[in-house]
């Protein structure tokens, strides 16, 4: 197996776009961290610059994964299009969000102004195109022979989750019926749409995460899908750096049991949260 500095320039060589902007959005990590240490304003109840570092992370994790699993694939210009499209509006999208994070508001469900309206509505443009960018390039994996056919499985079922798991985002943008009544009555800050079922963003959350202790949170299932994009792989690579499995065949049915366990989390966790339940009960008094 090639050493992670083989892999790394490899990499670099077959994208150096998606590789730049992973590091764009690593660098945008460090000043949200520093902005976590500095500033200690909090919007909807958590600290302001929470949700810039948890991008930044995610966005540099998510091209670095995209880039690993496509290194092999031909770069034709559909591939090349694709790939150039989710590294450039992936490291946008958490520029913004830090930039509203400085402005000392939110990024997603604002459409309190016009100015709001406008990066609420980019962003979700952007991140369509990358959902549909992220079903193109799986599409591409698919129709293109493996030499790791076991390696494979694990990251296309994986990028199948994480497709799954980003369109969860769509219901997260459903306007409430008590959204509508707030504008009706002219309640500012106008919001649409929220990741919470069940009661407004901002309650009690898990620490870290910030998901809802109280009800549903549609984040639970986003996270699951997002990564178990590097959860599967990375449990591939973990056995056969331990031997744990010894042939091709055992490798390939731990990978479809893990897969399966991973999709039927999502969907469990996507269930509870619809249904307004915490992932974590509160305690009963």
């Amino acid at each position: 197996m090639p050493s992670l500095r083989e892999q790394y320039h490899t990499m670099v060589r077959w994208s150096p776009v998606m590789m730049r902007m992973a590091m764009v959005s690593a660098a945008l990590l460090c000043v949200a961290l520093i902005g976590l240490v500095v500033d200690d304003r909090l919007i909807t109840g958590a600290p302001a610059w929470l949700k810039p570092a948890k991008f930044g992370a995610s966005g540099a994790i998510y091209l670095v994964t995209m880039t690993w699993m496509m290194r092999d694939l031909p770069r034709t210009r559909t591939v090349r299009t694709a790939t150039w499209l989710t590294a450039w509006i992936l490291a946008l999208e958490t520029s913004v969000i830090a930039l509203q994070a400085a402005r000392g508001t939110t990024s997603h469900f604002n459409i309190d102004t016009p100015l709001d309206t406008a990066i609420y509505s980019g962003m979700g443009i952007g991140i369509a195109t990358v959902w549909i960018m992220s079903v193109v390039l799986l599409w591409k994996h698919l129709r293109t022979p493996a030499a790791d056919r076991t390696l494979a499985l694990a990251l296309r079922v994986g990028l199948a989750l994480n497709i799954l798991g980003a369109g969860v985002g769509w219901t997260m943008t459903q306007p409430r019926a008590e959204q509508f009544a707030a504008m009706q009555r002219n309640e500012r800050p106008f919001v649409a749409g929220s990741h919470t079922v069940g009661a407004p963003d901002g309650g009690a959350g898990l620490p870290l995460t910030q998901w809802s202790r109280e009800h549903g949170d549609l984040r639970i299932p986003h996270f699951i899908g997002m990564h178990a994009w590097q959860l599967l792989p990375l449990l591939l690579l973990g056995l056969r750096r331990l031997r744990t499995a010894t042939n091709d065949g055992a490798e390939r049915t731990i990978m479809l049991v893990a897969s399966s366990a991973c999709a039927a989390l999502f969907i469990a966790a996507f269930v509870q949260a619809l249904a307004g339940h915490p992932l974590i009960p509160p305690p009963t008094s």
